[in-house]
């Protein structure tokens, strides 16, 4: 097994099917290698048993932000590709560019040797060469997405959504069916950005605190969070002090747009391709029926808000009644936003509110559960006027204090007891945060948004609208801790990075049924999917209805446990769908023994 970063180091003999020669002659100018042509925003569709895609790069630009690009049949996002429940299709992948790429199918259910994760399910698509992904009958329907494994080429622009349409009549009615893709695009190259986090992890927050800003923190607030090395801020990687956040490949202030006729139903199949970005999204004045997440129908919930994690999709129905409606898609920092216009008419438009004030970090993000009922957008629900953050009395806390003579370091406060971790957590260099009361927060909304006077959705409101196929009890329960040091900006499952465990592949018996539980002992959100499958969210709904998602988030210092069937064979990823978490090291590979087989 080798790092899926570096295609070129082969961990096994990996299959060479439908590899061959591409015609550079016959492509356009813009797929020709390296090109400083402009890339369009948006993107086309395409259908059939025989879609042809090619990779190629240019130059993006939106919101007076231009830079490199790598664009898939000459777009940003790359095309819509339509499929239908039930058929077989060939996809034909040329690649232009001067490095290798893929694709990943994201939420497909397919041979795991057209996942598209090179070193892990196939070599990757060398420069020049055509890649056939001969995928047999599609097992599903619903809203997903599709990106490249390769390096960082996702933040350049490689990505696009996909809708399987059902064999049967559609579960949910509506006269308007759009997709509205949110992502987002910086001018700097994703390896600059890899680099500046690597120097210094807060280097793209611009709402930083001090002394005379307006943020409802107390002097001992302060004190607290400076003696910890760290700010309550420090809510995002990357922002929009270099993000334009996008809807479509388009900038706010691009003016896309969704027509509707008055009373009529619009579904909106809502999916997170940004490479970092959590979004927020509402349409003011609008209420919106979830009615499928991650592709799978869910019993129609209304809300006034959602949160979506990076590589989620939401499917919503709306019946919008003025003349335009705005659609926002706030980055979860409220750094900037995405903006699409619900409009009556062409040229239709409603006001667009403000940025939201800036969200707060808490004791219970740090993995303090008991605190978790505090208020989320403030610390004030603390007396740290009764507190001494240099003698917390840790004992009582339940963990231990540190040494005298250590400084509180970042997230001190919840990191230096590792006693209760389970051994095969690695302590070392990457791991300097323990979470040391995490509790389930499968019902938290998201960060910031616990203090909104509307009603947001969260995992606990969602259930399946049909009953699973396997109703089994789970035989094996799992533990994973999802690790970190963010000063390092060192990312990892148990406290190793994938680079440490490539040989060491979590292993399941086929057909095997195993409840997952994922442990958050950091202070970020992280979306972590599991490649090839569909798991259920142990939310409480009844066993028969849990909701099947392919990503779930994992809040800051709290759990979220999932029921899997191991039921695809072969190699399969598992990862944070963070960008540069995964490429900093929180990636692992699962490994589903055949039919037949002990695992």
């Amino acid at each position: 097994m080798y790092d899926p970063r570096f295609p070129e180091l082969s961990r096994r003999g990996l299959i060479r099917s439908a590899v061959g020669l591409g015609g550079l002659a016959a492509m356009p100018a813009w797929a020709r290698g390296v090109s400083h042509g402009p890339v369009r925003q948006g993107f086309d569709e395409v259908a059939g048993r025989s879609i042809d895609l090619t990779v190629g790069e240019g130059r993006f630009a939106t919101g007076g932000r231009s830079g490199h690009a790598i664009a898939v049949n000459g777009s940003v996002p790359g095309p819509l590709i339509r499929l239908k429940e039930g058929e077989p299709v060939r996809l034909n992948v040329t690649n232009h560019l001067a490095q290798d790429t893929s694709i990943h199918w994201h939420g497909l259910l397919l041979p795991f040797q057209f996942d598209g994760v090179p070193g892990v399910s196939f070599p990757g698509i060398a420069p020049g060469q055509t890649f056939t992904y001969d995928i047999p009958a599609l097992r599903q329907s619903g809203t997903y997405w599709w990106h490249s494994h390769s390096g960082l080429q996702e933040q350049a622009g490689h990505y696009g959504p996909i809708i399987v349409d059902p064999a049967g009549a559609d579960a949910v009615e509506a006269a308007h069916d759009y997709v509205l893709l949110l992502s987002e695009f910086t001018p700097l190259h994703p390896h600059a950005v890899m680099a500046k986090l690597k120097k210094g992890e807060e280097y793209f927050n611009r709402q930083k605190t001090s002394w005379t800003d307006d943020y409802p923190l107390s002097g001992e607030d302060r004190r607290m969070w400076a003696g910890m090395r760290m700010m309550p801020t420090d809510i995002a990687d990357v922002t929009g002090a270099t993000y334009t956040f996008l809807a479509n490949g388009h900038g706010p202030q691009d003016g896309l747009e969704f027509l509707f006729n008055r009373g009529e139903r619009v579904r909106l199949r809502v999916i997170n391709g940004s490479a970092m970005t959590f979004f927020n999204l509402r349409i003011p004045g609008v209420r919106m029926t979830v009615v499928a997440a991650d592709g799978k129908n869910v019993r129609p919930v209304e809300v006034d808000e959602f949160q979506i994690g990076v590589a989620e999709t939401y499917d919503i129905v709306v019946e919008p009644t003025g003349e335009a409606h705005t659609i926002v898609a706030e980055a979860m920092d409220r750094s900037g936003m995405a903006v699409a216009t619900l409009a009556s008419r062409p040229g239709a438009r409603a006001d667009v509110p403000a940025l939201r004030d800036p969200v707060l970090l808490t004791m219970a993000d740090m993995g303090h559960g008991a605190m978790e009922g505090m208020d989320h957008g403030s610390m004030q629900g603390m007396d740290h006027g009764g507190m001494d953050h240099a003698a917390m009395d840790h004992a009582a806390m339940g963990h231990a204090a540190p040494a005298a003579t250590e400084p509180m370091d970042h997230g001190s406060m919840a990191m230096r007891d590792t006693s209760k971790l389970p051994p095969d957590v690695k302590v070392g260099p990457g791991l300097d945060m323990v979470a040391a009361m995490p509790v389930d927060r499968m019902g938290d909304p998201g960060l910031g948004l616990d203090g909104v006077d509307h009603r947001v959705l969260t995992y606990r409101d969602l259930a399946a609208l049909e009953p699973n196929d396997d109703p089994r009890s789970p035989s094996r329960r799992m533990e994973i801790h999802l690790t970190g040091n963010m000063e390092r900006y060192m990312w990892s499952f148990d406290g190793e990075k994938f680079s440490a465990v490539s040989d060491q592949p979590i292993r399941f018996a086929y057909n095997e049924r195993v409840r997952v539980k994922l442990v958050n002992d950091t202070m970020m959100a992280h979306p972590i999917h599991l490649h090839g499958h569909f798991f259920e969210l142990v939310n409480g709904a009844d066993a028969l209805h849990q909701p099947q998602k392919h990503t779930v988030i994992v809040q800051p210092g709290g759990t979220a446990t999932f029921d899997v069937t191991a039921d695809e064979p072969g190699d399969w990823a598992f990862h944070c769908h963070l960008l540069y978490h995964m490429h900093a090291g929180m990636f692992q590979v699962v490994t589903v023994a055949s039919p037949g087989t002990a695992k």
